[in-house]
């Protein structure tokens, strides 16, 4: 079976994670978390950079620094992971849903203002699959109505976007820099990993404070250390895990550029496949593809589900797009978005899967891949489409 992924561990991570091991700091304490923290902090070009145990942990911490009430709103993609709304209903506040661009699958930038109100807080943009949000409309939205962008970057190690594109600028900035807070995932699917992990970076001194403070049950300080002001939980990352990150940091460069190969070696062998749309490259953006979909045509008779029995009959893993937030059953419990639709949304769930895309796939690999799906879809054409 070709794995949908598999992380690829060629640098110094070994040498790293013994020397954790040989020196005892295994725990959340340990010089790796805070060399981790800062270096990532200064790859994306912010301030401060806290480590945490996982990308939901980092959504759910930076949420918190907003203070939500009651019916404060914060807007996002209805396509994306639940971490992002969930992050908010557990703030407190109301995720309020906007469609997705049909070419990047990213939030639909132009949805935006028209559902900002007096209750409106943040705006939560999510790269998608290593593609960029088009940032420049969310932020002077941000900055009209005095709102908090909270970037969910997960997807985007190392992508890049243009700031001020529409006038001509060449103004690159890495995702994770475009947020007043910005949130990674490492996990193990991720261009960077550490297994588990994640990060909330920041240029504000007091929100940094914060996040820290939170991800380490709100301990006090010097003598107070067992005194508390606050309830919070415990989102630390371990030494062990911060080890990882900074060998995979190292190799960063050699990881992009691996994954565009990956990218154009696809893009190459399903060009003129019929039936099937592959995600945009805006001239505004620097994706990663950080996984490679593909959206089936309604004429091919195949769903994302049926698709992917066949890849996998064929002994190629696959995994299906995300499940607008507008559709999933606990939110309908919630009382939330009931009776909400979002086209594109809802024909990337059914119609969307991403293909291996891990850093450890072969050449040999992604071209089977790619003749199997010419094989299924040409050979499918010249049938007729046959329904399944």
């Amino acid at each position: 079976m070709i794995p949908v992924n598999e992380p690829l561990f060629q640098g110094r991570e070994m040498e790293y994670l013994r020397e954790c091991v040989r020196t005892g700091w295994i725990s959340s304490d340990g010089p790796f978390v805070k060399r981790f923290e800062e270096t990532w902090a200064t790859y994306c070009g912010r301030r401060y950079g806290i480590a945490v145990c996982n990308g939901t942990a980092a959504l759910e911490l930076a949420t918190a620094c907003l203070d939500l009430k009651s019916g404060d709103e914060v807007i996002m993609p209805t396509f994306t992971i639940i971490s992002c709304a969930e992050a908010v209903v557990r703030a407190g506040g109301t995720p309020v849903l906007v469609d997705c661009d049909p070419r990047t699958w990213c939030m639909d930038v132009s949805q935006v203002e028209a559902h900002v109100t007096a209750r409106t807080r943040a705006i939560m943009p999510v790269h998608m699959y290593g593609h960029p949000v088009d940032m420049d409309p969310l932020i002077e939205l941000a900055e009209k109505h005095k709102m908090v962008i909270v970037e969910d970057a997960a997807e985007v190690h190392g992508a890049e976007y243009c700031r001020g594109w529409r006038t001509g600028s060449e103004n690159w900035t890495r995702c994770g820099g475009l947020g007043h807070l910005s949130c990674f995932s490492f996990y193990a699917n991720k261009i960077v990993t550490t297994g588990e992990g994640g990060m909330v970076l920041t240029d504000n001194p007091e929100w940094a404070d914060r996040v820290a403070r939170y991800r380490n049950l709100c301990f006090g300080r010097g003598d107070d250390r067992f005194i508390h002001t606050e309830i919070s939980g415990n989102a630390r990352m371990t030494n062990l895990q911060a080890a990882l990150g900074v060998a995979q940091i190292e190799q960063i460069d050699a990881s992009l550029e691996r994954k565009r190969r990956m990218a154009k070696r696809y893009g190459e062998l399903l060009a003129t496949v019929p039936g099937l749309q592959i995600q945009a490259q805006e001239s505004w953006s620097r994706p990663v593809f950080w996984m490679y979909g593909i959206v089936l045509d309604e004429d091919t008779a195949y769903t994302a589900r049926t698709f992917a029995a066949a890849l996998t009959k064929a002994g190629i893993q696959v995994r299906p797009f995300f499940v607008g937030m507008h559709e999933q059953p606990v939110f309908h419990r919630m009382g939330l978005f009931y009776g909400e639709s979002y086209p594109v949304a809802e024909r990337l769930s059914r119609q969307g899967l991403y293909l291996p895309s891990g850093l450890a796939l072969t050449e040999e690999q992604i071209d089977t891949v790619g003749r199997t799906i010419q094989d299924l879809l040409c050979k499918g054409k010249e049938a007729g489409y046959a329904r399944l």
